[in-house]
């Protein structure tokens, strides 16, 4: 059977950001599925032949007359770099052997960094996705921020892998990342320790509801162990007798192609293919599981922004193939394929190859999956850290984003200020002041550093609980409801 990689989102690790391996880099392709290696094609028409004699002069000519001197890999790099980027998409990409040899090292179990995945949209640096539990998303870095310094360094012209080496580091050491948020005015500063990332891509707990068991089972991503994961919480969570199983991707931006096929045979039974995938001819390849039939419990699938790629051909199959719920909001839409290309001297080429396609035969690229129940989160669950300079508070018939934020969390921490506007309102005085009370501050009712800190704390707390989820809830109800 042919594996693809179905998802090139750029994982910022591994002494950097995310998903990786062993202490090593910052991956930049999710969904990996490695094929057998491929060399790169020879090009022997006369076109061809042209084309590459004045890449070769130009690089002599640069070589010889240029006023410093300049590494002549580099130059070659930066040729295939610039063919890559006429391509115009942000999921192909090229890798010299170093980058190549620790993106092979980020896809094993272990890493090292601050779990916040990132791509290029156009040619900004963008965050995609940040992982449960990590510093990233302790520190409040959001789907589409924009990463526009590093380190007081603009990333105005970097390739991805490029930024992603200025972020790397030492374990314990902090990086500084500036970012510009949709919707914000001003640029946001977070400087984020480095710290080790998670290696465990399942978890799952049975929720008692009204006296109902009922399995839930998160996937954070799709790598080498995540489907032996998933067997063994599947079993586990059947042999407790549960009467109904959520599956939840949101916030999962992909990984192995194979690793969802082997858990969609678990799932979903046979009548309907997992995925298509349609070359560029219009030829489309199957792929069907072995189930026979359909579980005999319900099964309700989570979906929201950050679910991509190959959790996107999960959700699909899910919905289209076994014909369960989902719950949440649209998906990413990430629906091209790439593959792992070698070359001789071990760098590698990232090529999208294919689209893939639904059970259905749709095509979900910058669309996205909707799901059956639409389900928004309440909203503090996007309120964005307040950015407060030094010295700098918030405070009576003050009005903007940071007051707006602050209203939202204070909601979250109990306190409601009666709007959330951007206004700071006498009612929005009375609840900071409040807060404060409750947090052993000093009851200003203004927000200063300390208060804002403690915002943040309280609202990272009110996320946590999934009393607040309004997503599982509803999944939980639909599970109730085909139960009775």
């Amino acid at each position: 059977m042919k594996k693809f990689s179905v998802k090139v989102v750029v994982l910022l690790m591994a002494l950097s950001l995310i998903v990786g391996a062993a202490g090593s880099f910052a991956v930049f392709s999710f969904a990996q599925g490695r094929p057998e290696p491929r060399t790169a094609a020879v090009a022997t028409s006369s076109a061809a032949s042209g084309d590459t004699a004045k890449i070769k002069a130009i690089h002599d000519l640069i070589e010889k007359d240029y006023f410093q001197k300049v590494s002549s890999s580099k130059l070659y790099d930066g040729a295939v770099q610039g063919m890559i980027d006429a391509l115009g998409d942000p999921f192909s990409s090229y890798m010299n052997a170093q980058t190549a040899s620790d993106f092979t090292q980020s896809l094993s179990s272990s890493f090292q960094g601050i779990g916040a995945e990132v791509q290029m949209v156009g040619n900004q640096l963008t965050i995609f996705s940040s992982i449960k539990g990590s510093p990233a998303e302790k520190a409040g870095l959001k789907p589409n921020d924009q990463i526009v310094a590093i380190n007081g360094k603009t990333t105005a012209g970097l390739d991805i892998n490029t930024a992603v080496n200025r972020i790397r580091g030492k374990i314990g050491t902090t990086v500084q990342i500036k970012i510009k948020r949709p919707g914000v005015s001003n640029e946001l500063t977070f400087s984020i320790k480095r710290d080790n990332i998670p290696i465990q891509t399942v978890n799952s707990r049975m929720i008692h509801q009204n006296g109902q068991p009922i399995g839930y089972i998160a996937i954070t991503q799709f790598n080498e162990n995540t489907d032996q994961e998933f067997f063994k919480a599947l079993t586990s969570l059947q042999n407790q007798k549960m009467k109904g199983l959520i599956i939840d991707v949101r916030g999962n931006p992909g990984g192995y192609l194979q690793a969802v096929e082997k858990m969609a045979n678990l799932l979903v039974p046979d009548q309907k293919p997992i995925v298509q995938i349609e070359d560029r001819a219009g030829q489309k390849q199957p792929f069907y599981s072995t189930l026979k039939q359909k579980k005999s419990y319900p099964i309700v699938g989570l979906i929201d922004g950050g679910s991509a790629s190959a959790s996107e051909i999960l959700a699909g199959a899910l919905n289209q193939a076994g014909g369960y719920p989902l719950v949440g909001v649209k998906s990413f839409g990430k629906g091209t394929v790439q593959q792992g290309i070698e070359l001789s001297d071990k760098s590698e080429l990232k090529l999208t190859t294919d689209k893939w396609l639904t059970p259905d035969g749709d095509w979900i690229h910058k669309k996205g999956i909707q799901p059956t129940y639409k389900v928004n989160q309440p909203a503090y669950f996007y309120a964005t850290p307040l950015n407060l300079n030094k010295g700098q508070t918030l405070k009576f018939d003050q009005t903007g984003p940071n007051v707006a934020d602050a209203q939202k969390m204070l909601v979250a921490a109990g306190f409601n200020p009666q709007r959330s506007d951007g206004y700071f309102s006498k009612a929005t005085q009375q609840a900071v002041s409040a807060f404060q009370s409750s947090d052993k501050l000093k009851p200003t009712g203004i927000i200063d550093q300390k208060t804002a800190e403690a915002l943040q704390v309280a609202t990272l707390n009110a996320i946590a609980n999934p009393k607040n989820d309004s997503q599982l809830n509803m999944a939980i109800k639909v599970i109730e409801k085909a139960i009775k």
